[in-house]
């Protein structure tokens, strides 16, 4: 049994040691050092300021994985857009757990306003990330060739986007028009 819900401090050892393993054996994220809990807690404090979702997926009592969405850029016109972020620890992957997550970041994204939702994919490769992405209405929007160097290789970034919502059928409502 598992069960998504919002991230707590409690969860936040958990959160740093499956992105840690990602960022040391991983080219999802192109982060070449580990960071710290106190780095972690700080991203977590960022997205939870703007009103944004951060949530664990929990698998057998323990943090099988995360994930959460922050601004796109941090210029005021990209406010309805956010880029999305997913992990699950090693032994987790491959059961459908991205997926789930995915899923109810995508839903929880949608009800603070997000109107766009863009996966920047490390590594073309990384074809795990892409499925799942596809498999919540993801369309492939573009792809940076050899724009990231990790595991002495180049690595391309795939680039995803969902339209959440009305997406771009009218205004926001914090918007005159």
């Amino acid at each position: 049994m598992h069960l998504i819900r919002p991230s707590t401090d409690a969860d936040m050892a958990a959160v740093t040691g499956i992105y840690g393993h990602h960022v040391l054996h991983g080219t999802g994220t192109f982060e070449i050092d580990p960071p710290s809990l106190t780095d972690m807690q700080a991203r977590r404090a960022e997205v939870l300021g703007r009103g944004l979702p951060h949530l664990v997926l929990e698998a057998a009592g323990e943090v099988a994985g995360f994930a959460y969405c922050n601004w796109f850029k941090p210029r005021p016109a990209y406010r309805f857009s956010a880029e999305d972020s997913l992990y699950l620890a090693p032994a987790h992957a491959g059961r459908g757990l991205g997926r789930q997550l995915l899923a109810e970041l995508i839903l929880q994204a949608e009800r603070v306003g997000v109107r766009n939702l863009i996966a920047v994919i490390g590594d073309s490769s990384n074809h795990a990330s892409i499925r799942v992405h596809a498999a919540c209405g993801f369309g492939h929007t573009g792809l940076l060739k050899s724009c990231g160097w990790k595991f002495e290789r180049w690595l391309d970034v795939v680039l995803m986007q969902r339209a959440l919502g009305a997406g771009d059928l009218r205004a926001p409502q914090d918007v005159q028009t």
